[in-house]
């Protein structure tokens, strides 16, 4: 088995698409939903993830002390975390590039036109369409606007994907039958020990990430690494003994971090 990234715009039939996949191969969809499942049992602070819109941050929100890139850290964490059971469904959250360099990944865009966008709005929401229409163009900017903020890609380069797929033309239950297929195939190898233990890592490495951003650690370009299960390695420099001691007591306090190496340097005082 394999795991599958579905990525979709607003009004695309998406969500559906993804759920029959899921359902035909007998995997787990992971959702929003199942993915807040998957925080809670990694013990994230899930009002981080609540609190967020994928949107980048305007400098208003910056001002108001927003900080998105924690949000993006800890989805990340979570979907490494949960693409650890090497097989599963992912809708959305950037998971097209967090699992982009792994073999027994898939990557689908599922795309419509816009017509059959503002129809399942309308029929769906109740929606008028103006109001459908609205929804779209903010939908989309923002979706693209937080796709490049956090991955520094654009969202629509084919070259991060596998498979296109347009329900509004073969129908939502063909469409999941070509990409339940094409999983099928033996070409397509199930996710190793080597990969397991890299998705593991990865996770671990963005939760501390995460940790080390809300507390305003990382804006120097400190660098994480976790090279082996519970050790993180810290590197680069500071402004202050105080930062460096706060790297080093954040880090230990979280969950699964059994030892960290702490290889920062302090920034010489300015001389005048």
């Amino acid at each position: 088995m394999t795991l599958i990234t579905i990525t979709q715009s607003i009004g695309c039939d998406g969500l559906e698409v993804a759920r029959s996949v899921a359902g035909d191969l007998k995997v787990t969809l992971y959702d929003d939903s199942r993915l807040r499942e998957e925080a809670i049992r990694m013990g994230l602070d899930v009002g981080r993830l609540d609190e967020f819109q994928e949107k980048a941050p305007s400098w208003l929100g910056r001002l108001m002390g927003e900080k998105p890139e924690v949000y993006a850290h800890l989805i990340a964490s979570v979907i490494y975390g949960a693409a650890r059971a090497g097989e599963g469904v992912f809708i959305g959250h950037g998971s097209q590039v967090l699992l982009q360099d792994f073999s027994c990944a898939m990557h689908v865009l599922v795309t419509a036109d816009q017509e059959r966008r503002i129809a399942n709005l309308m029929k769906e929401r109740g929606f008028s369409r103006d109001a459908a229409q609205k929804v779209i163009r903010t939908r989309d900017r923002q979706d693209k606007g937080f796709f490049q903020y956090a991955f520094h890609r654009d969202r629509e380069d084919p070259s991060l994907y596998d498979l296109c797929v347009n329900p509004a033309k073969v129908g939502i239950q063909r469409a999941a039958q070509t990409i339940v297929e094409i999983a099928r195939l033996p070409e397509l190898k199930a996710c190793n020990v080597y990969a397991l233990d890299a998705l593991e890592r990865l996770s671990q490495t963005k939760r501390v990430e995460a940790a080390l951003s809300e507390h305003d650690l990382q804006s120097i370009g400190v660098k994480v690494e976790v090279l082996e299960k519970g050790v993180v390695h810290i590197s680069g420099m500071v402004y202050t003994h105080e930062d460096r001691e706060r790297i080093a007591h954040t880090v230990r306090g979280i969950a699964g971090v059994e030892h960290v190496k702490l290889d920062v340097m302090v920034m010489p005082a300015a001389t005048v």
